[in-house]
Parts: structure tokens; sequence; C-alpha cells
């Protein structure tokens, strides 16, 4: 366990006056709190080629939603004395990897949060204790635990995580680096995989959406494999950058079927097919793809005769 009396956020490079921050000094700052996701960029990677997972645990279960406590990177940035010219910083974490994400430092002035809290306690170990970096929005891994260590720089440090890994190959063999953002994406959660209906008659249909853009706007539910849709209602609170839950009832008529969610952000881009998003990233429908990371493509539960459910590939 780390000792929050000994642990020290070093903050140098592109800064009139580098800087050792205790625990005691972040937590002087004025604090904020705010509910936010995080997910994996590679949630759903086994997912691209056919359906693997069984479950929407499998599928999807690589994102949380928590309220974060603790000072707005910009305050600690600015108290070390940020540069004018300074374009990008390396957040290290403590950990053996010493874990290193570059981040955008028109990012990191906009709404990076210095987290020392979760859900109204202390950060626990496995979530970064006693720091940890949080990006809105961001894929996960830039979300760097037990923070240590942040460099400033006019560009980014090309680090492992974004040379070898978490970079999307496109059709002509490039990579796309820094694809940050965790675009639109929603899942029905029940009925899901695994998920077993009790006969013809009443079901509600619920899940969750989210996007690393903003809100949710709309979901659109359908029960016939994308043919017609029919929107869901939105449960409350509906908030920028979480989870947001939907409801739809739903008549079983004891008939197969296949159930499908779409979602739309307030920037207007709505959740694209599975055959779509391999047609933008490259590879074929059932075969080998270039990129697995950023699958935020419609899930389709497949019902069966007997109220059996199961996960699919419906184009």
């Amino acid at each position: 366990m780390i000792d929050p009396a000994k642990h020290m956020l070093y903050v140098h490079g592109m800064v009139k006056q580098p800087r050792k921050f205790t625990m005691a000094d972040i937590r002087r700052f004025p604090s904020l709190s705010r509910i936010m996701f995080i997910e994996c960029s590679g949630n759903g990677l086994t997912e691209w080629s056919k359906p693997t997972m069984k479950t929407v645990q499998g599928t999807h279960g690589l994102t949380s939603c928590s309220e974060w406590t603790g000072v707005p990177l910009a305050t600690v940035l600015r108290e070390a004395g940020l540069r004018t010219d300074a374009k990008w910083l390396l957040a290290e974490g403590g950990d053996a990897s010493a874990m290193t994400r570059s981040i955008p430092m028109a990012k990191a002035l906009k709404d990076c949060l210095v987290a020392y809290g979760q859900n109204g306690e202390a950060l626990r170990p496995e979530q970064g204790y006693p720091l940890r970096l949080i990006v809105p929005g961001y894929e996960g891994n830039t979300h760097i635990k037990w923070l240590r260590r942040i460099e400033v720089s006019d560009m980014p440090f090309m680090t492992r995580e974004e040379t070898s890994k978490y970079t999307d190959l496109m059709p002509d063999g490039k990579a796309v680096q820094f694809s940050f953002e965790m675009d639109a994406k929603s899942v029905i959660t029940s009925p899901s995989g695994e998920m077993q209906l009790d006969g013809p008659g009443f079901q509600e249909i619920t899940g969750l959406a989210w996007s690393g853009r903003g809100t949710i706007r709309k979901v659109e539910v359908s029960t016939d494999g994308g043919a017609t849709w029919k929107t869901a209602a939105l449960q409350g609170p509906v908030l920028p950058i979480c989870h947001t839950r939907f409801r739809l009832p739903w008549r079983w008529d004891g008939k197969a079927a296949i159930l499908q969610s779409r979602c739309t952000d307030d920037t207007g881009y709505v959740q694209p097919t599975l055959g779509q998003l391999i047609a933008a990233r490259g590879g074929a429908l059932n075969g080998p793809i270039g990129s697995i990371y950023h699958l935020n493509a419609i899930q389709s539960w497949q019902v069966a005769n007997d109220g059996k459910v199961s996960n699919v590939h419906h184009y």
C-alpha cells in the first residue's frame, strides 16, 4: 500500500517551476466531484469477426460509471507555471510497468481531473490510490492509476501504449494514433445473452447507452433485426459522459426475434452497424480485420422460439 503521507506528484518539463505536490498540497486546492464513465477501448474486441462471448458482461463489461472527486488538472499545471507553448503532457503511474500516456494540453486544461476520491470514499488500491488521472470521454488506459509524474512538452511522447498498442489499423496499412474519444455506444442488458424468457407476453427491454463526446439524446430499439425502430424512454438523470439507462415495453409473441439498440448523442453521431464500422475501418465481415479497438457497433441478441437469448451477428 502506498503511504499517502509520502506520495508525491512530480510536475516538470515545460513549466516555470518544477514542483513536487504532496497529497496535502493536492487536497488544499478547491475540489470538485463529477459522475463519468470509463471504458476500455478494447471493450468487445473479441466480437469483431464473430460472436464470441455469451453474456453482456463478456461483450460489454469493460466499462463502469462512478462519481470522481479531486482537483482540476488545470489547477495543478498552472500552479507549476505552465508555459504558453506547452502542447502535450505525459502522465505516468506508479505501477510496475510505469504506465504512461500522452494527453493533449487542450484536453488537460479543459476537463481532466486529478482524483483522490470515488463514490464518496478514498480511491481503493485497485482504482489507483492515492491519485488517479481522470480524462473524461477518453479511452480507459489514459486514466492513469497511481499517478506520480506529469511531464510537460511541446509534442507527444510516443510511448508503447500509443505506438505498438492502442492504435487503429486502417485498410491502407497505416495506423491511426491518438484516437482517444469513445464514440456513442449502447447495449441491451435485458433480455441479453444466456437469459431465458419465461414465455410470450409483456417484457421490458432495458439497457445502457453512453458517449465520450457528450450526452445521449436518443436511443432506438428494434425487435426485428433493424427493419423497424421504436424510440425508448431515457431514465434520468441524463448526464454528459455517463451511462444512461433506457427502457422500452415489448410484447413478445413467442416467435424468434432479433433485439438491437442504437443511440444518438448530442453531436448528432449515430451508433453504426457492425458492417458500417468494418467498412470504415477495413477488413471483411466474418473475417480478419485490422483494428481491434473502439468497437461501438450495434449489438444483436437473438431470442429463440423457446425464449433462450444468445449473442449473434446480424447485418
